[in-house]
């Protein structure tokens, strides 16, 4: 008996069947690439691409090529029956959950780089992070042949990357970012919140909470990106809980670093707590 109430594909083959058909009935094809865990980050993602395409395909692949050495592979939270089940009630219409044998055969040597827009942020203290994300994106977009695929403003380095990555190669796919959904104290939703301890969940708002107080002073007039980061550093350090990976302010689409807060600006954090390695940001225009 089938135990999901979509159908799951885990080969390519199958995929690549799931997708004519579909193309077929002419139907158009909305993308949601996830690792899994699902939380109403990504339900949101889900929800929009239901609404704006005739047919959604969820992935739910924890994507070995991301994580670098010593980081939460082996401790990444899964549970594709709850992940197919929650896809399903916001209106996907299939879920792609392969093995990391199906998308790294024996022999695999072939990786996609994005320079730049991939070298600060993230980039710096998880330097083969963003190889694997345009890697998989890449294997995805070529396999599916979607229309539109949808990523959280949360991961806004990471939707940067993909935009390029898709402008540069010229495949045909639309990149749709969505808003970041938060806890009703403002602490952004993320599978790996589940790794925070009570003392620390209850102190991880103030990532939310400095990033607001940051972008008043901005919207009240502060320029200076120094000023701004040497607020946040202050803000956040004086918890003896947070220990920060990093705090930039860069151009939001190139994310080059700049001096002063002009352009379309985007100030991202990492930071700390515990086990959890919590990122959060906000952008908008000066």
């Amino acid at each position: 008996m089938n135990q999901f109430p979509i159908p799951v594909v885990r080969t390519l083959e199958d995929l690549r069947a799931l997708i004519q058909d579909w193309r077929r009935a002419r139907c158009s094809v909305g993308l949601v690439p996830t690792m899994g865990y699902l939380h109403e980050g990504h339900l949101s993602l889900i929800k929009r691409a239901a609404a704006d395409n005739d047919r959604t395909l969820v992935s739910v692949f924890v994507n070995p090529t991301q994580f670098g050495a010593g980081e939460d592979l082996d401790a990444y939270p899964q549970d594709l029956p709850r992940d197919v089940a929650l896809a399903a009630e916001q209106g996907a219409a299939a879920v792609f959950a392969p093995t990391p044998e199906v998308m790294y055969p024996s022999g695999y040597s072939t990786y996609v780089t994005v320079e730049g827009v991939s070298a600060e942020l993230c980039g710096r203290s998880r330097p083969v992070h963003f190889r694997g994300v345009a890697t998989v994106c890449t294997k995805l977009f070529l396999l599916t042949g979607a229309d539109r695929a949808y990523f959280g403003e949360k991961d806004a380095q990471q939707l940067a990357v993909i935009r390029r990555l898709v402008q540069d190669l010229a495949i045909p796919v639309q990149i749709i970012g969505c808003p970041i959904v938060r806890e009703a104290d403002g602490l952004a939703k993320s599978s790996r919140n589940v790794y925070l301890t009570e003392a620390e969940r209850a102190k991880a708002p103030i990532l939310h909470q400095a990033l607001e107080e940051a972008r008043e002073k901005i919207l009240a007039g502060e320029r200076d990106t120094a000023t701004i980061l040497d607020f946040l550093r202050t803000r956040i350090s004086a918890e003896p809980l947070a220990e920060i990976d990093y705090i930039q302010a860069v151009h939001r689409d190139t994310i080059v670093p700049i001096d002063r807060l002009e352009g379309p600006v985007l100030i991202a954090l990492a930071v700390r707590f515990g086990k959890a390695r919590l990122i959060d940001n906000f952008s908008l225009e000066v």
